[in-house]
């Protein structure tokens, strides 16, 4: 078909047609149903900050959010393994490596999901440098096949582009994957001291499951959605840098 002159085709890489097809086939598969939830980061924060500029001077790159998440999701996958898996005809395939799947942009070029090998026995601050490894080789286009094999469950961090609440579809085969919004100060009614409450500025971001309803039902996804919470607001993230 001709294209009219007012219109630019841009032709599809290999990377996008490829994208295209793995996503097409997760829709039309797996019985996607989506939850959120809020999280007070103050925890994360207060031992963020205070880690940040060790951090930066040793390893030349910011402490982010994100590792402190995978931590969080290793550790509610432990008492969550449903999260961990893969749906079959004959019944739920539960892995027990954590393969962490990071969704990392290519510059504008399409995602690419490199993998996070036994994520379930790393601490914050190795969480943190695999993260940023694999980042910086996925840009450089320097990933080896390893590197995108063996992934049971998949974050993605749309957050640093200000994205408030994603529906992310689930990366095949696995059944579940949680998306990491954007992290800012905002009211939230805390505990006054005294029995009541009140109103304070909290760093407050969003989190949102994706799960395959024919693996499990809400309740579960819904449970190991606030462990995650949990852990990220009240896990001892102190003792992760000691």
């Amino acid at each position: 078909m001709a294209i009219p002159d007012d219109v630019t085709l841009v032709p599809h890489t290999t990377v996008r047609k490829r994208i295209a097809r793995h996503l097409a086939a997760s829709s039309a598969t797996a019985a996607h149903v989506y939850a959120m939830i809020d999280v007070d980061y103050g925890a994360v924060d207060e031992v963020r900050r205070r880690e940040a500029p060790r951090w930066r001077e040793e390893h030349g790159h910011g402490l982010t959010y994100l590792p402190f998440v995978a931590r969080a999701v290793a550790i509610a996958i432990a008492h969550f393994p449903n999260l961990n898996a893969r749906f079959t005809d004959d019944g739920l395939e539960l892995r027990r490596a954590v393969g962490l799947g990071v969704a990392v942009d290519r510059n504008f070029e399409g995602l690419v999901v490199p993998v996070i090998q036994e994520a379930q026995h790393l601490a914050v601050p190795a969480l943190a440098t695999a993260i940023e490894d694999l980042a910086r080789r996925t840009r450089e286009g320097m990933l080896r096949g390893e590197d995108v094999t063996g992934g049971t469950f998949t974050l993605s961090n749309p957050g640093p582009f200000g994205a408030r609440t994603t529906l992310p579809i689930i990366n095949q085969p696995q059944v579940a994957i949680l998306t990491v919004d954007a992290i800012a100060p905002r009211p939230a009614v805390v505990p006054d001291g005294e029995g009541g409450h009140a109103l304070a500025i909290r760093p407050i971001g969003n989190l949102t499951l994706a799960w395959d309803h024919r693996a499990f039902d809400g309740a579960y996804a819904t449970s190991a959605l606030s462990s995650i919470r949990a852990a990220l607001e009240s896990h001892d993230w102190r003792a992760e840098f000691a």
